[in-house]
């Protein structure tokens, strides 16, 4: 009993117990990768959600199929970056047309119905290890932000 009560106090230490690792929680949904036209490359999307009262970034992203680098897209121009944050009770969104995973140097080319497991790295939480399944080329995710707001617009401009 007397354990158990000590470990809840520490959990509830809050920044001043030096440990910044605990307060990211974070969990990654809506990842794929569109069956790639070329053999050697690949772009992957999916998103980080942290729940945690902690930001946290990602710093690298491995994988046995290929070399992996995080691409920001900013104002319709791509560029490669070695970070980028999880913002504390926010989301890091990968998705068409915004940042993305690049592969590169495939050992193979993915098809659809198969999927590549690649591992995230992160400045204080432990990596996380996802499968992203590969998808038809036009697949849309039904689920995120994009999706969500244009659904919210049109429910608005249906009213009128």
């Amino acid at each position: 009993m007397t354990l158990v009560g000590a470990l809840a106090l520490a959990g509830c230490g809050g920044s001043d117990s030096g440990s910044q690792a605990a307060g990211a929680e974070l969990s990654v949904g809506a990842a794929y990768i569109p069956q790639p036209v070329s053999d050697s490359m690949a772009a992957g999307f999916l998103t980080i959600t942290n729940k945690g009262d902690a930001a946290d970034e990602l710093t690298s992203v491995t994988s046995e199929a290929g070399d992996i680098t995080v691409h920001e897209t900013v104002g319709g121009t791509m560029k490669e970056v070695d970070r980028l944050e999880v913002p504390a009770h926010g989301q890091l969104v990968f998705k068409s047309g915004g940042n993305h995973l690049m592969f590169e140097k495939l050992k193979q080319q993915p098809k659809q119905g198969q999927s590549v497991t690649v591992e995230l790295h992160f400045a204080h939480s432990d990596p996380v290890t996802v499968k992203l399944p590969v998808k038809a080329a036009t697949y849309q995710p039904t689920t995120g932000h994009s999706d969500h707001s244009e659904h919210s617009a049109h429910a608005e401009h249906s009213g009128h």
